[in-house]
């Protein structure tokens, strides 16, 4: 039986019956334990660390005595990994929605990039999206070969078009906007690193965060962005180098469509850079999803500002978040301030039909003992949630009650971040305000000092 989460749960599915093709279980072989860790965006305040997992040694057998007998019981401290266990919810033929929609979710790649294949079948997704490699060092040893071979066969037994439907994730540490020789070098290093591990493993898509101008000049930033993907297309042949929109925090590039407009422009060859839409990141920055009317308004300024033919993929997040607060925190979907008409808008749009669209949604809960664990049973809800969102009628009963369920669900944490939202303005304000203040008596001061001068 599938794995059953921390808390009470219900998958959602249209009344429209979904065909579904089962699953091959994971072929990850022997069980092994493993130490999940996390970390902190440097950009993005949450996220799901999917890097790097160290396993645990298997504690040695214990020395028996020699015996004739039944089989001897081995101690070990292994447990078996969700994705070693039957799937949690089975992978829908796309063919039989009313739209090709392909979603899924960034899965990990511990202990070989051929896992991320389970694990996305492991979840039901039909789209997914991982780590080439660590993405909290610099340093990481090259592809095995044997993991090259094993990503290929898993890739063909489960029936993945990984040229369209897989959009790895680049490293946090590379800025591609940094000035620095040594520092630009070594991002230069990195990415151009990644872009051949996609090549090695057959996949056109490679999605990555812009840059940081680190308080430097935007349009130069900019230049210097585009400047590295023309050297990296030039170094390498096949991948599309995807530029993700950004929340609008600090100097980051790409929160606007005109920045990201501003680095295509720049690059050579057109045909070698995309757009990844990140739907929590787009409504931190102002852009509205949540009425058909707000919807079509974003989707148009994006189609005449950046166009249409860039656009190569989303990642589907709500948001903690209000409209335009720049704040980059990722909800469950129909839980957040986009809600869940917003996510119906994307997947019944038609010219998204065959995107790859990959959530990046919070799975970490409290388990029994109090320690955190990653729930994936919550991705594979999520996807079989916006499948059954295709082709339903928004102002039917059925997506009434989903949307006032979920709504209610996410209400404490809505009301909370919009608290400190609403105090950061206040204070905002007031600092504003004092210093105009300061800057009105400076301003009085040096024009009684001018009027005195005069006099004398």
């Amino acid at each position: 039986m599938p794995r059953q989460s921390p808390r009470k749960r219900t998958t959602v599915v249209s009344k429209t019956e979904i065909k579904t093709e089962a699953p091959t279980p994971s072929t990850n072989g022997a069980a092994r334990a493993v130490k999940k860790t996390t970390t902190k965006r440097k950009v993005e305040a949450v996220v799901e660390d999917e890097g790097e997992e160290e396993e645990q040694d298997v504690k040695a057998e214990t020395k028996a005595a020699t015996t004739t007998t039944a089989t001897k019981k081995r101690k070990t401290t292994a447990k078996a990994k969700p994705e070693d266990a039957m799937p949690l919810a089975p992978r829908t033929a796309v063919a039989s929605l009313q739209k090709a929609m392909h979603i899924g979710a960034h899965v990990s790649s511990a202990g070989g990039v051929q896992n991320s294949v389970t694990n996305a079948v492991h979840i039901g997704a039909n789209a997914f999206a991982l780590f080439l490699k660590s993405q909290r060092k610099w340093a990481n040893p090259p592809l095995a070969p044997e993991a090259v071979q094993a990503f290929h066969a898993c890739t063909k037994q489960h029936g993945w078009a990984v040229d369209k439907h897989c959009v790895p994730h680049g490293s946090y540490l590379v800025n591609l906007a940094a000035a620095e020789r040594a520092k630009a070098d070594q991002a230069y290093d990195a990415f151009l690193d990644d872009l051949r591990r996609c090549e090695q493993l057959g996949i056109r898509l490679y999605n990555f965060h812009p840059g940081n101008t680190n308080g430097e000049a935007r349009a130069e930033a900019v230049g210097r962005i585009a400047a590295q993907l023309n050297k990296a297309h030039k170094a390498t042949s096949t991948v599309v180098t995807v530029l993700e929109n950004m929340a609008g925090q600090g100097n980051v590039v790409g929160s606007t469509w005109e920045d990201l407009r501003d680095i295509i422009a720049l690059v050579e060859d057109k045909s070698r850079v995309g757009v990844c839409i990140d739907t929590c990141h787009a409504f931190a920055a102002g852009y509205d999803l949540r009425s058909p009317e707000a919807f079509r308004d974003t989707v148009g300024r994006f189609n005449d500002v950046v166009g249409a033919g860039y656009l190569r993929a989303f990642h589907i997040n709500d948001s903690k978040a209000p409209l335009g607060s720049h704040r980059d925190l990722h909800a469950n979907i129909g839980t957040g301030f986009l809600g869940l008409r917003a996510f119906h808008n994307v997947v019944n749009h038609d010219a998204f039909a065959g995107l790859p669209m990959v959530l990046e949604t919070p799975i970490d809960r409290k388990g029994p003992d109090g320690k955190t664990v990653e729930d994936k049973q919550v991705w594979a809800d999520e996807i079989k949630l916006l499948e059954s969102l295709v082709g339903m009628d928004p102002e039917g009963e059925e997506f009434q009650a989903l949307e006032k369920k979920l709504q209610a669900q996410g209400a404490s944490e809505r009301n909370k971040i919009q608290e400190q939202v609403d105090r950061k303005a206040a204070q905002d304000a007031k600092k504003g305000t004092r210093g105009k203040a300061a800057k009105g008596k400076k301003g009085k001061k040096k024009a009684e000092s001018d009027e005195e001068s005069e006099l004398d």
